[in-house]
């Protein structure tokens, strides 16, 4: 039996339009939150971080720390990292597109050498696949390479807490995915899940807060350890 040439191109065609869905799909492309992501609601905290670098700018050069309340909470910044010219800016329970909304604003025009950055725990909470937290991160990421081609980016590893231990699985699977990408594009990954786990696999209990998702003097004294390495 012959092939109709028609239906073999529309079959062809067909094929095609499948395989490049699926790259589309993958994690050089993936599907992100911007879109839909309203992040006024965190303007006064951007404003006031404005107001601040018009009067006292961080250096040219800086090392910049952003993302949610682990690195808004980190108020030992200076301390932990004696003869750095660290700079935190880290606001409130942001997720990932938030950085990305504000990143023109509190992080790329510092020119900063290296950008260290936690967020995403707050966006899984939120209800949020693995895949679509991944893709905002590859959105921040990308963003962050085109504006600073020179800067190192560090990204800490989504933590684990009692509080949203719930959540392990999807945790996991969002480190992992970002754990890869850092490989494939020469970005650095800390990875403090495991640091922060007991013997018995659960988190240790002592290095929490009372609310049992933010972490302690004890806790950041892992963060301190864990980061301290890759900073330049």
């Amino acid at each position: 039996m012959k092939l109709n040439p028609l239906l073999l191109i529309v079959a062809i065609f067909v094929v095609l339009t499948i395989a490049l869905q699926v790259v589309a799909g993958s994690d050089l492309t993936p599907t992100n939150s911007l879109a839909q992501h309203d992040a006024s609601k965190w303007r006064k905290d951007i404003a006031a971080f404005e107001a601040a670098d018009a009067t006292n700018p961080p250096p040219r050069g800086c090392i910049v720390f952003t993302g949610s309340s682990y690195i808004r909470k980190w108020s030992t910044l200076a301390t932990d990292f004696p003869g750095l010219p660290v700079v935190n800016r880290g606001f409130g329970g942001c997720h990932l597109a938030d950085v990305y909304a504000y990143a023109d604003r509190i992080v790329i025009p510092y020119a900063p050498r290296e950008v260290v950055l936690y967020a995403g725990g707050n966006d899984i909470n939120s209800g949020m696949s693995s895949e679509l937290v991944f893709g905002d991160f590859v959105a921040v990421m990308t963003k962050l390479r085109q504006a600073l081609p020179r800067a190192k980016i560090v990204f800490i590893s989504c933590p684990p807490s009692p509080k949203r231990w719930a959540q392990t699985d999807t945790i996991k699977k969002v480190n992992g995915l970002i754990a890869r990408y850092c490989r494939e594009h020469n970005l650095t990954f800390v990875d403090t899940f495991a640091l922060m786990l007991g013997a018995d696999g659960q988190p240790k209990p002592d290095i929490y807060d009372k609310d049992q998702l933010h972490m302690n003097e004890a806790g950041y004294a892992i963060w301190r350890k864990a980061v301290a390495p890759f900073l330049k």
